[in-house]
């Protein structure tokens, strides 16, 4: 079969293995469409500090079944499914108290462990998402969607929060629709035109654009000088951090979702001053998975909408490279595995 190997950085490649085999409780999937995560791309350049080499990327995909045990889920070979790609040890403290998001020993398939740039796999059954009739398409967006959806789930949102989003790439993008769906009055901040434009297109109320304006100022402008009850860091850069604990409300929340790979130096007080929540978010639920799947499902969200390209198996570099070169013009870039 087909699959996709980064043998170190900046070298990938499509190079022929063998068709796995599942084992007690697995199911061999057909991988029908993969998203190139902005970790992909970290493991491909060098920058990823948890991938080993040589590494099977990929965590965002949709599947066919082709083989599965009788199960209690319903599924079925023929299905169109997506998965839960975060394996947890099941025996560390966090796993222990139901954080399984947050286990210790955590394997993210495509970093610390191979991922679904293949043409088949094995996974567990009780990691497969029965796609409710989704496309490929769409059932390969749901996993970044749930990283968006379950930050969000971090903070009890009412109805008529006014929420900023700091970042308007996918993830920040995905945080958008999900306070959106959850009734938020968003406002986006980033310093793309064409984002933000993704981003109203999405349900925000309002953008800023940083490049061109004062973010602290337009930030209490908008809100008759209260500052937003939630903040949503998605960059995972130290300004954008500090911006968010700037335009917060007094006893409003900050939102940790983007990466960052650098130092942060500011004065703590301020954190008691205002009295801020801070929540870091990391991966996902199972019951994230199921939520959003069913919210795509209803119609009320076209996440097509955030695919910017989509490239066959075999022009897996270029893509790569195309993710590698971004302008901020490209959002999700899919790989047609399978048809």
């Amino acid at each position: 079969m087909k699959t996709v190997k980064i043998q170190k950085p900046l070298d990938i490649s499509v190079v022929d293995t063998e068709k796995p085999v599942p084992g007690e409780g697995e199911a061999l999937l057909q991988v029908l469409c993969c998203g190139i995560c902005g970790a992909d791309v970290a493991s491909f350049t060098g920058n990823q500090p948890f991938t080993t080499y040589p590494r099977i990327p990929g965590h965002e995909f949709s599947a066919r079944i082709v083989e599965i045990p009788e199960n209690s889920r319903g599924l079925k070979a023929g299905d169109i499914v997506t998965c839960n790609p975060y394996f947890n040890c099941g025996t560390c403290y966090s796993c222990r108290r139901g954080f399984v998001n947050c286990c210790t020993d955590n394997q993210t398939m495509g970093v610390q462990r191979d991922g679904s740039f293949r043409e088949y796999i094995v996974m567990p059954v009780e990691r497969i998402y029965d796609g409710h009739g989704l496309s490929a398409k769409e059932l390969a967006l749901v996993e970044p969607f749930t990283i968006g959806w379950h930050a969000l789930n971090r903070t009890q949102i009412s109805e008529g929060d006014r929420v900023l989003v700091i970042g308007a790439g996918p993830i920040g993008l995905f945080a958008t629709i999900s306070a959106v769906a959850r009734g938020a009055e968003v406002y986006v901040a980033d310093i793309l035109d064409g984002r933000l434009e993704k981003a109203v297109h999405f349900g925000a109320k309002g953008t800023i654009n940083s490049s061109k304006t004062d973010i602290l100022e337009e930030a209490m402008r908008i809100t008759g000088g209260n500052g937003f009850d939630v903040c949503v860091e998605a960059c995972g850069s130290p300004a954008t951090f500090l911006n968010c604990i700037d335009c917060a409300a007094f006893a409003g929340k900050v939102i940790l979702i983007g990466n960052g790979k650098k130092e942060t130096t500011f004065l703590h007080s301020i954190l008691l001053k205002k009295e801020l929540n801070v929540f870091g978010s990391r991966n996902s639920y199972p019951e994230d998975f199921k939520a959003v799947i069913e919210l795509i499902s209803s119609g009320k969200v076209d996440v097509n909408e955030m695919v910017s390209a989509v490239y066959p198996i075999d022009n897996v570099a270029e893509a790569f490279d195309a993710l590698t070169h971004n302008d901020g013009s490209l959002s999700k870039v899919l790989i047609e595995i399978s048809k």
